[in-house]
């Protein structure tokens, strides 16, 4: 074939979260889900590899991170602009803290939304 990447060899990573910082943890992920630890690593083509993250609600921050970092989200009303602190968010949601930290580490293409972001499986507990 001329094509490399019609035939791409798909491998599982299972990565624990636990006592992980968020951030370092991210660095890790990311290129597992573009694919750049690969020979065969094209930035246009779709050559990245699934990743299953377990234990997520006991990722660590750095820091005042903590009490101090916000995530922000819109509820698409008039002044609808919400934010939560990251330790509540990690209480209530502790997928989505790892999750946003991965994603903004991926360039905002038609591969990530498309392909990437599927790939990446987080889990807050150790059953998967």
């Amino acid at each position: 074939m001329s094509f490399p990447g019609a035939v791409a060899q798909r491998a599982w990573h299972l990565i624990d979260a636990k006592n992980q910082v968020v951030g370092r943890l991210a660095t890790q992920i990311a290129p597992l889900l573009k694919g750049k630890h690969k020979p065969t690593f094209r930035p246009n083509a779709d050559c990245g590899d699934n990743v299953v993250v377990i234990n997520a609600e006991k990722v660590k921050f750095t820091g005042k991170k903590l009490q101090q970092k916000l995530y922000y989200w819109h509820t698409n009303y008039p002044g609808g602009l919400r934010s939560r602190k990251a330790g509540d968010q990690l209480a209530r949601q502790p997928t989505k803290v790892l999750r946003s930290a991965v994603l903004g580490m991926l360039t905002r293409n038609k591969l990530r939304h498309g392909y990437m972001e599927k790939r990446l499986h987080i889990y807050p507990g150790e059953a998967h």
